[in-house]
């Protein structure tokens, strides 16, 4: 029996539709989706449209109880990643944000927030071999009201937001690289 071109079609969409109903096979199929999606880097903020934070008013807390205090790092360079383990576009672009944060941890300050328990965003963490820490909020800020995740800010030494982006994206590019050499000349 030959099945003509319209039922292998028919035959092909009904499959992806069961696959992804298949709760084990629809979030790595999102993720996939999301990687290719975050091949590309985020864009730089136009001067004259670069918002500036006026409040450093915001602490968080490391696994330990540590208290991060947002205050003590101005005329620094910072990234701010606001993601979750559960969320596919987080996920396909932490790879990138690793191999930033391999090369930059030194020069500027990460800061990486989830409300999840550390329980949760350790065990992640070693299963992906993910090395930098993690922090949940200790106060809630004004600013960085973030409604979607992942979101994530990159914050020149004068307080102003030079990229802001939600979703997912290459941190890792050519691009995310060179806005932070240049901002750490300034």
């Amino acid at each position: 029996m030959k099945i003509n071109k319209p039922k292998k079609s028919t035959i092909v969409f009904l499959i992806i539709v069961a696959v992804l109903l298949i709760p084990q096979t629809r979030k790595p199929i999102k993720v996939f989706v999301q990687k290719g999606l975050a091949l590309i880097g985020p864009s730089i903020i136009d001067d004259n449209k670069q918002s500036s934070i006026a409040d450093y008013n915001w602490k968080l807390k490391d696994e330990s109880g540590t208290i991060f205090n947002f205050e003590e790092n101005k005329e620094k360079v910072i990234l701010i990643n606001f993601w979750a383990t559960w969320c596919p576009p987080c996920i396909a672009e932490m790879p990138s944000l690793q191999k930033l944060y391999d090369d930059y941890n030194d020069k500027i300050e990460f800061v990486f927030v989830s409300d999840e328990s550390f329980k949760k965003i350790n065990s992640y963490l070693e299963k992906n071999n993910y090395t930098f820490k993690v922090y949940n909020e200790a106060s809630r800020s004004d600013f960085f009201d973030v409604r979607g995740i992942p979101r994530t800010f990159l914050i020149d030494k004068q307080g102003k937001v030079v990229i802001d982006k939600t979703g997912a994206a290459n941190w890792n590019s050519d691009s995310v690289r060179n806005t932070i050499d240049a901002l750490l000349k300034k």
